[in-house]
Parts: C-alpha cells; sequence; structure tokens
C-alpha cells in the first residue's frame, strides 16, 4: 500500500474522512445502476467511471473489494416518486414488446458502453426482479415494527413515525417541517398517511404487467426497498462505501437509510459518495435543449454540437480531468485538448518500453531523490478524495523528466536501477491499472494490408526478390496470402 492514506468526503459527515474500513483488508462496495428502459446517457457514464476508479484505486492498494452495482428492472416509476406507470412498462408498451425485452435490450446497451469506456465490471451485478422474495421479507420487518402500513394493497413507510427517534433527511440537509410544507397531494396519494410517505410496494393495477404474489396482494416493490434489500445481501447490514449520481442524494438514498435503520436497527453506510452531473456549453445537459448526445454519437461525431468523433478513450481522460464531485462541462475544444493529454500519457508508456537501463551506472544516482518524489507525488491526488485531475497534473509533471531520460537530455547513469523500476512500473500502473486508459490501436486492417501490397508491387517490379520474400512471409505471420495474379495482385486469407 501506498504510504499516504486516502481520505474520501462523505456526504453525511459533509467533510473529507480517512477511509478506514470496517473489516480490512475487505471493503463492500454498492453503487445505485441504471434503470434500464433507455440507452445509457453520459451523465450515468460519469457516475459509473467515478467508482470504476475508486474500484481500481482500492485493489492497487491491495483491498480486497466486493463491488456490487444493481440493475433496476421494475419500481422505478415515471416521475421518481409513487404515483405515474413503471418507466419499464411504458416504454415496453410504446414498443410493443414484453418488458424483459426492454430491460434485456438496454442492459446490454449499458454493458457495451461501459466496456467500450474501459470500465470493469462489479464483483455482483443483481437484478430487483430477481430479489422479490428479499424486499418482501424487508418490508414485513418493517410493518412488524411499526414502521411501515399496508393500505390499499400498497405498503407505505411511515417518515414521521421513523422521523420519532431518527433524522429524516440527514443525508441531503432537508429539514422535514419543510419538506411538509413542500410537499402537495398527488393523485393516488389519499391512501397514504403523509405525503412524505414513500410506498415500499405497490398494488398492481390489473393492466400492469410487471406483478408479483404478497402477502398484501398482487403487486410490485419500491424503486428505494430495492437497493436496500440487495445491497443488505450482498455486504451485509453495515458496509463501507455507497455510490450514485448527485441525483440520487434525495429522495432514493434517504429513503435506503431509513429503510436499512428501519429492518436492521442501524446505520448501513460508512462513507456515502455522489458524483456531480454534466452540462454543455454551461447549460444542463438536456433532450428539450437539444444538447443531449448519447455516448455512441461521441464516438461517431453524429450529432450538431459535435465538431468531429472523439474516441472513447478521449472521453475517459477529458471526464478524469475534473474532479468527480465538480459540474463538468462538455464543449468541443475541451474535447480536442483532452486527445492531446491522452496521447501524450500513451506515448509516455512506449518511451518507457524503449527505455533500457545501462549496464554501468553513476556510483551516486544524482536524479533518485527527484524522480522518487515526482513518482510518488502521483497519489497524492488520488489520496485527496479521488482528485484525478491533480494525479493528471502529476503524471505530466512526471513525463517531462521521462521524456528528457528519453532523449539523452537526463542521463539514466544518474539514477538507480530500483528508481528506473520505480518509475517505469508506477507510471504504467498509474496510467492503465488505476486511470483505466488504454491504446487505442487502429483496426482497420484493409487500409494497412493495401499499403503494404503496393510496396511488395514496387519490389516485385523492381525484382527485388528478398523483400518481395520478407513482404510474404510478414503477411503469412498475420495469417494472409498474396495472390499474384494476371489481373493483379490480390490477397486473401490462408486457408
Amino acid at each position: 500500500m501506498q504510504q499516504q492514506q486516502l481520505s474520501l468526503y462523505n456526504t453525511l459527515s459533509r467533510k473529507k474522512e480517512v477511509f478506514e474500513p470496517l473489516q480490512p483488508p475487505f471493503v463492500g462496495m454498492y453503487v445505485c445502476g441504471p434503470t434500464v428502459y433507455s440507452n445509457v446517457h453520459l451523465g450515468n457514464v460519469r457516475t459509473f467511471l467515478t467508482f470504476d476508479i475508486l474500484y481500481r484505486y482500492l485493489q492497487h492498494l491491495g483491498y480486497k473489494v466486493r463491488y456490487v452495482r444493481n440493475i433496476t428492472d421494475v419500481g422505478h416509476l415515471e416521475n421518481d416518486s409513487d404515483e405515474g406507470e413503471d418507466k419499464i412498462a411504458v416504454k415496453a408498451r410504446l414498443e410493443q414488446l414484453e418488458p424483459m425485452e426492454i430491460v434485456q435490450r438496454y442492459t446490454n446497451d449499458f454493458h457495451e458502453v461501459l466496456s467500450q469506456f474501459n470500465l470493469l465490471p462489479p464483483s455482483i451485478e443483481p437484478s430487483a426482479t430477481g430479489h422479490i422474495i428479499e424486499q418482501i421479507k424487508s418490508i414485513e420487518t418493517l410493518i412488524e415494527k411499526g414502521l411501515a402500513y399496508e393500505s390499499g394493497g400498497s405498503v407505505y413507510f411511515d417518515v414521521l413515525k421513523y422521523n420519532e427517534s431518527h433524522d429524516y433527511g440527514k443525508l441531503s440537509g432537508r429539514i422535514i417541517e419543510d419538506l411538509q410544507n413542500e410537499t402537495r397531494e398527488l393523485d393516488g396519494q389519499a391512501e397514504k398517511r403523509n405525503p412524505l410517505d414513500f410506498a415500499v410496494w405497490k398494488n398492481a393495477s390489473p393492466e400492469h404487467i410487471m406483478r408479483w404474489p404478497s402477502p398484501w396482494g398482487i403487486g410490485f416493490p419500491g424503486w428505494h426497498i430495492e437497493c436496500t434489500s440487495m445491497s443488505t445481501k450482498y455486504l451485509g447490514t453495515q458496509f463501507d462505501i455507497h455510490g450514485g449520481g448527485m441525483d440520487l442524494k434525495f429522495p432514493h438514498h434517504e429513503c435506503e437509510i431509513a429503510q436499512a435503520v428501519g429492518v436492521n436497527g442501524e446505520e448501513p453506510v460508512r462513507y456515502w459518495m455522489h458524483a456531480n452531473m454534466l452540462t454543455v456549453n454551461g447549460e444542463k445537459m438536456s433532450k428539450s435543449k437539444g444538447n443531449s448526445f448519447l455516448p455512441g454519437q461521441l464516438f461517431t461525431g453524429d450529432h450538431p454540437l459535435l465538431q468531429q468523433a472523439y474516441s472513447p478513450m478521449t472521453v475517459r481522460f477529458f471526464m478524469l480531468q475534473a474532479h468527480y464531485r465538480s459540474t463538468l462541462d462538455f464543449s468541443n475544444e475541451a474535447l480536442i485538448a483532452a486527445r492531446k493529454g491522452y496521447i501524450k500519457l500513451i506515448n509516455g508508456l512506449h518511451v518507457l518500453d524503449k527505455l533500457a537501463y545501462p549496464a554501468e551506472a553513476a556510483v551516486v544516482p544524482e536524479q533518485d531523490a527527484e524522480l522518487r518524489k515526482l513518482t510518488t507525488d502521483c497519489f497524492a491526488g488520488l489520496n485527496d478524495d479521488l482528485n484525478t485531475a491533480r494525479t493528471i497534473a502529476s503524471l505530466f509533471n512526471l513525463l517531462k523528466k521521462v521524456n528528457s531520460l528519453y532523449t539523452g537530455a537526463l542521463s539514466l547513469a544518474n539514477i538507480s536501477l530500483d528508481t528506473f523500476n520505480f518509475v517505469r512500473d508506477t507510471y504504467q500502473a498509474l496510467v492503465l491499472d488505476i486511470l483505466g486508459l488504454k491504446e487505442e490501436k487502429t483496426t482497420n486492417q484493409e487500409e494497412y494490408v493495401n499499403a503494404l501490397l503496393i510496396f511488395y508491387k514496387e519490389a516485385k517490379e523492381a525484382k527485388n526478390y528478398a523483400r518481395v520474400d520478407e513482404i510474404r512471409t510478414t503477411f503469412k505471420k498475420q495469417g494472409i496470402v498474396i495472390k499474384d495474379m494476371k489481373t493483379g495482385i490480390d490477397w486473401a486469407y490462408e486457408e
């Protein structure tokens, strides 16, 4: 592990705290996953990227991390409250498909996009529909403890009852009296004792497709109870880190805390973490404003606001240039600059691969202290609440020295072998394993093959048969044969 201690900003305490897991070296981390009724958007990607970095860094520090990220495939209603239709059911009706077809389609899209951005898969990816039994059991416990009540076939969490001995609103900073004044009566809420009460189980209307039997009738779980039940099952009644987007603080995460305390009698999470939102040219990303684009549109450049296409690693690097708790503004200028920065770091990997430590080195390694400090400084940003922007700046400072070693402006003979290996191994680990960047190689094989065929043709016309044989051998190693025909020169895969 690095000598510096990792500190994380805890939304609950509103301050940075030294990270101390409940049962080291084990770490439990839960992140709220997507509701799979549409294509994953860039705001989602930023949130999941934040916790991908944390997952990678914790593993680098030597922790054994169980990372749980759920799939919400039922119960998330249209306006994130207790009225309206299920988002997945609405989409299924529009597309004239079964709800689970919608779930599968957009779960596949979610996985594909995150893979393109080189996010690691979680340890466990549970779905809400796969944990109906656990949710019903949690609801039964809440009713037994007097913290939930049945009404009209639905079950609601009693917020005022809970607040008699606990503090509903402490995560988001909401005051319950203010919430009561702000809350208006909505259609379908007459069955609640108080407008603040939220559904943990909803009675299903006859036309509602996604439905399950329960002690209270045919229905489906509420959005909030899903995450409480799944996180408890896989991480225990108390775990280390719970993450999500800033928009989930209230009501989703606030309700999760209340449910978990109600069911298990203890605070569920040590560190609550939230990633901030994206803006475009200074404005909030919104479909109605026409400034919202999907990851795929970024990769192709197919959007009126985009001047060109941007690769997944360019976008990943761009997102890492801002601290996860700050807003991040998309612009063509910023993305173009990000491409240059990303390429610099990748070129640094190539430089380090080419550097060879000399057989004879100086007795007194003059550059050791400075190089080691520049290298260890790269971890200071990560340890300071996952400040990837600061880490990238430190990596560029280190890269200047690496490039100087490559050009000969600094002599490799003036550093020790241990320091050389430390610099190389640390740089590689930071760029590839922790920041999760990878080299994006061109894969248009046909263009390269056709270019080589031009050299083959020139060598043949010059009767440079040694060169002809060399090119043929190169092709053969790649499983390709050159075909000399009367009509010209072509290639085919070797059969």
